[in-house]
């Protein structure tokens, strides 16, 4: 068989409130912060009991919404199954896209929101930015924004010093990521 067919034949959806969602592929900016996200949690997570993911794994909240986060810790090993997870992960993150940055700041947000995720990040990399919510009481609070936004955003030098340069896992007390290594590398 041609590679090309195999491919072609191999494309991925995500469904949100009953409706299929098309993903297209990411960019190579949205892989490379996906990538170094999915690192960072990998190598600390390392003989602990939470488990990272990266992209392409199925996750299934609701009867009517099928999700493929962008990366997420899973720390309740009852709800990994061969075809995927089965219910809420601990920590997701979604890396926005122009396609996707609606749904998850939306519906998505909403979504993870109702179903127990504890943690969300929203990651923007043409910002080089993350807002982190926390679930308290059923209801996301915004519990940072961080950022190192690139040259030509209007960002006094002040504000950019002022911003915060690493982001906290909250499922761990000792466990931050630069935001330099999770912005590393990418297309201006």
């Amino acid at each position: 068989m041609n590679g090309n067919l195999a491919y072609q034949e191999d494309f991925r959806e995500e469904m949100l409130g009953g409706k299929i969602y098309m993903m297209s592929s990411p960019s190579v900016n949205h892989n490379r912060v996906a990538s170094h996200i999915f690192n960072a949690f990998f190598n600390y997570l390392k003989g602990k009991p939470c488990e990272a993911f990266s992209d392409g794994t199925d996750v299934f909240l609701t009867d009517e919404d099928r999700v493929i986060p962008d990366v997420m810790i899973i720390c309740n090993k009852d709800i990994i199954e061969k075809d995927g997870i089965h219910g809420a992960p601990d920590l997701v993150v979604e890396v926005l896209s122009p396609g996707t940055a609606k749904n998850d700041k939306g519906y998505k947000k909403d979504l993870y929101e109702k179903v127990g995720v504890k943690e969300y990040w929203i990651v923007d990399p043409s910002l080089h930015s993350i807002e982190s919510y926390l679930l308290s009481d059923g209801k996301y609070k915004l519990d940072g924004f961080y950022g190192i936004f690139p040259d030509g955003l209007g960002i006094t030098e002040k504000e950019r010093a002022e911003s915060k340069k690493e982001i906290p896992v909250s499922l761990y007390s000792d466990f931050t990521i630069p935001l330099e290594e999770i912005f590393y590398n990418l297309f201006e």
